[in-house]
């Protein structure tokens, strides 16, 4: 979409700078525009200081080294100053409901020590090996149960909503001692918390703001994002006091058994792990599986490759968690002056990691555009770097790993039977719907 017509359908978001196209969210729903933002950047030398409209300045950091670099080097770039890009009157909003400049305070909003012992109580349930042996039999009954689901809707069917969202929800929900009866709940908070002014999650739910919230410039609706925080905590509190009186073999005894240095998490950290663990646990791992199945749909040699071949599963998932690359960017904030790129950051600065980025830097991928089910080596940072690499990425592999086990020997083929839609948010995001007709063995 050229940016004039981004302009007219979405008024109040600039398109004229790169600057302000790598903040608006519409633009990560039709990215076409945003591919070759990032691959000007990349082409640039340095970093590239940005000035959106309405927002802080930051560094961009748009190349797959400098990104690692950043991201190893946890004593110069902090979290907890700003972990994701908000409107100026966003983080004053927080700060006013929430008396601080998060919602929330979990493993990406904290640095170490904090951060090290927090990710230690959990540490050992993420683990490959305690994965398979713990979750094996259990996962692969899930799987087995959405295939069963998904041929009960027939040829043609929306693969997001019927399938990629509700399968690792329900692995997700499983560890965490979530029951089944809320998993509902669990989606449509998540889909708030992530998708907070995108149309379609406004229109679904009755927790709105038209002034007070991150969009107020731009005069668009969008979820009120401290009241889903309140829900949140609600839940996860009863589920907290439950587990520390009635211990269960779950994660979310595990949290709210744990302690650091000798003392129980403090409260809304626990409440906070809940909700890290329930949200990013499950969305980001549905739109990997959703990119994955959507690039099948668009390339049947592709398709065939990976089907007659199961060998290729683990190269495939890999592949499509970087072409999805779920989590677009994190933010860190410089506390020591550094040199980046032949750039000096300097203490006070904030950097921008744009991970859809780094995910296409040309000098690492071949052919980054073309989405190749069986790439090898595939060297992508879309669960991060360093000491905040992502606590779950071995329970997604996994799960992903035993979806398409299960699923594709079934499949004689598959398209698209529609346009697939992005939602619209520039910090986490993947599809929203995914129409396919399928062909069943």
């Amino acid at each position: 979409m050229a940016t004039h017509a981004v302009e007219e359908k979405f008024p109040g978001w600039s398109t004229d700078r790169i600057d302000d196209r790598l903040v608006n969210p519409y633009l990560y729903a039709e990215p076409a525009q945003l591919f070759a933002d990032y691959a000007e950047l990349r082409r640039r030398p340095g970093l590239y200081w940005a000035t959106p409209v309405g927002y802080r300045p930051f560094w961009a950091v748009t190349r797959h080294a400098d990104v690692t670099q950043v991201s190893k080097a946890n004593d110069r770039f902090v979290n907890r100053f700003r972990t994701y890009l908000s409107p100026i009157e966003g983080e004053q909003w927080t700060l006013k409901v929430a008396g601080d400049t998060h919602l929330f305070r979990t493993l990406v909003d904290l640095d170490d020590p904090e951060h090290r012992k927090l990710r230690q109580i959990t540490h050992a349930w993420f683990q490959p090996g305690a994965i398979r042996q713990n979750l094996e039999g259990k996962v692969r009954a899930i799987a087995r149960e959405h295939v069963e689901l998904m041929r009960a809707k027939g040829d043609v069917l929306d693969f997001v909503n019927e399938v990629a969202l509700w399968y690792p929800l329900r692995v997700i929900m499983m560890i965490l001692g979530v029951p089944r009866e809320d998993e509902p709940l669990m989606l449509k908070l998540t889909q708030e918390l992530f998708g907070a002014i995108d149309p379609d999650v406004v229109a679904r739910s009755r927790r709105i703001t038209d002034s007070a919230g991150f969009w107020a410039r731009s005069g668009n609706a969008q979820v009120d994002l401290f009241q889903v925080a309140q829900v949140f905590f609600e839940y996860f509190g009863k589920m907290l006091a439950d587990r520390r009186a009635h211990p269960k073999d779950d994660v979310a005894t595990v949290i709210a058994q744990g302690t650091i240095d000798g003392a129980p998490i403090p409260e809304r950290e626990a409440l906070s792990y809940y909700v890290i663990i329930a949200t990013a646990g499950h969305d980001t791992t549905s739109s990997s599986t959703a990119g994955g199945f959507c690039e099948l749909a668009r390339n049947p040699a592709e398709f065939r490759k990976v089907r007659d071949n199961p060998a290729l599963i683990p190269a495939f998932v890999e592949e499509s968690i970087r072409w999805t690359t779920p989590v677009k960017h994190f933010m860190r904030t410089c506390v020591a002056d550094t040199e980046v790129a032949g750039t000096l950051v300097r203490a006070g600065e904030a950097l921008a990691l744009f991970y859809w980025s780094a995910n296409r830097d040309e000098t690492v991928f071949d052919d980054p555009m073309t989405f190749r089910a069986d790439r090898d080596p595939n060297p992508h940072i879309a669960f991060g770097h360093g000491v905040h690499i992502c606590l779950g990425m071995h329970l997604a592999r996994f799960e992903m790993r035993i979806l398409w086990e299960e699923l594709l020997p079934k499949l004689e083929s598959v398209e698209l039977a529609g346009e697939p839609k992005l939602s619209i948010a520039n910090f986490v995001s993947g599809l929203k719907t995914l129409p396919v007709r399928v062909k069943w063995r």
